[in-house]
């Protein structure tokens, strides 16, 4: 007889195989819980192929001395705002193309996808100029050093002046979790990333008569990866599915559809901009206490990053269902799919917690083994680990907004809470009251609660059930 648990790990089986393989459903229709997991399980594992490129990158770089580290690092202070156009473009680019679906228009998901694409390579122009011709003068601004000038102004040439490949990516990649082809997005980023492993120690180090080219070496490398990862998307595109596809008709100019992305995204840009900033604000702060201030939080931030993958991927799910359900003219399902989500984000990050609490200390000496920096990371670690639970519905919920094409009101909550709460709130416990680097992370602490339970207050209010894209 067989074992009354078989039935259903093969059916858990068969749905993960699906959800790699991907498929043509329509997941306004399918069981909620089975379109979560179809859409989840994939983007969760394209956001892990994400990090994974800044990761190998950095490692490779790092066996080449600390100013080529810098050259890196400095050039991802100009990259940080194109990731910012990149990501608020994609959130105007999944809610659209989502509500079409949603509709069963399916031209016009493929018109937005290919005036999205336009828009990308619009962007991406000014940047690849100043890259291409003011590689030296753009790090020297930053501060760079005189290697840095003589010998790594090429990795930033190739950055910068390649950037358009960044930019399609994550567009191309919106468009297609929008459409709910998520398994795709996934596919083009570990085809991106195995080349970028593949050819980063090659040609920074060179092999036999390929000689070694340095830091430039790394950006190449990153460059070919994402420029095939491109093609590949592109290639989809034009090769279409049931639900979408983008020729040469859907990439001539529709004015109308390019200024409603413009519009749409300002808001996702806007999030991304006040979130980056105010980091800023936050470790300038920190680096008035101290470089085991600065070291403690930004090895917890990169822990934080990678232990919210599977989160972000939840909500990212959440955002392309409330998208399509609005578009088939059933907000109840879109508004169910945020609670059911927000209860596995929730119980996962409450796992999470668990091991911020009980951990903290181990988690920091695998990156340091300096006690002030352990000391320093440990007690953000145990701090995050008290509001984790809200900080899952906040993302959730503000995904939810994203998802239905209300991109403004993250805007407005995030510049309330982070610029005009968090930021002060900050400096006021780490400088007035001597709280040091705990007055920053209690002040983190307190901000984040405050937004995560005003934005999911407002979410139950159901305005983004009406907004129209």
């Amino acid at each position: 007889m067989a074992h009354p648990t078989q039935p259903a790990a093969a059916g858990l089986w068969a749905a993960l195989r699906q959800a790699l393989a991907g498929s043509d459903i329509d997941y306004t229709a399918v069981p909620l819980q089975r379109a979560i997991f179809l859409l989840a399980v994939p983007m969760i594992l394209e956001l892990a192929m994400e990090s994974t490129f800044a990761l190998v990158d950095i490692y490779f770089v790092a066996q080449l001395g600390a100013s080529a580290v810098a050259t890196v690092g400095l050039t991802e202070t100009y990259l940080f705002l194109l990731y910012a156009i990149g990501i608020g473009l994609g959130m105007a680019v999944t809610a659209i193309v989502a509500r079409r679906v949603g509709e069963q228009r399916h031209h016009e998901a493929s018109i937005a996808a290919g005036q999205s694409l336009l828009l990308g390579l619009l962007v991406s122009l000014p940047l690849a100029a100043g890259g291409l011709l003011f590689p030296r003068q753009l790090l020297a601004l930053m501060g760079a050093d005189a290697w840095a000038l003589e010998h790594g102004y090429r990795y930033t040439q190739w950055m910068l002046g390649t950037n358009a490949v960044i930019l399609l990516l994550f567009i191309g990649n919106a468009i297609f979790r929008g459409a709910g082809a998520a398994a795709m997005a996934m596919r083009v980023l570990w085809i991106a990333n195995g080349v970028n492993i593949l050819l980063n120690p090659l040609l920074i180090f060179g092999l036999g008569p390929l000689p070694g080219l340095g830091v430039a070496g790394s950006a190449i490398a990153t460059s070919i990866g994402r420029g095939i990862g491109v093609l590949v998307l592109l290639q989809a595109l034009w090769r279409g599915r049931q639900s979408l596809r983008v020729t040469r008709a859907e990439l001539q100019l529709h004015r109308d559809v390019l200024l409603a992305i413009c519009r749409t995204s300002l808001g996702g840009i806007g999030q991304m901009i006040i979130a980056m900033t105010s980091w800023i604000f936050l470790m300038r702060i920190l680096a008035d206490i101290g470089s085991a201030a600065v070291a403690g939080a930004t090895i917890t931030v990169r822990l934080m990053m990678f232990t919210l993958l599977p989160a972000q991927g939840l909500a990212n799910a959440a955002a392309t269902l409330v998208g399509q359900s609005l578009g088939a003219g059933n907000p109840d399902r879109a508004e169910a799919a945020v609670w059911q989500v927000g209860r596995y984000n929730m119980g996962f990050l409450l796992l999470v917690s668990l091991v911020y609490w009980t951990c903290s200390e181990s988690l920091l000496r695998l990156f340091t083994t300096d006690p002030a920096v352990v000391a320093v990371g440990a007690s953000w670690l145990k701090i995050l680990s008290y509001s984790y639970f809200v900080y899952g519905w906040w993302m959730v919920a503000v995904q939810a907004f994203n998802g239905a094409g209300d991109t403004r009101t993250p805007t407005f909550i995030n510049l309330v809470f982070f610029w005009l709460l968090q930021i002060p709130l900050s400096w006021w416990l780490a400088t007035v009251q001597g709280w040091n680097e705990l007055g920053v992370f209690w002040g983190v602490f307190l901000s984040e609660t405050a937004v995560g339970l005003f934005t999911l207050w407002l979410f139950t209010r159901g305005g983004w059930k009406h907004v129209h894209v």
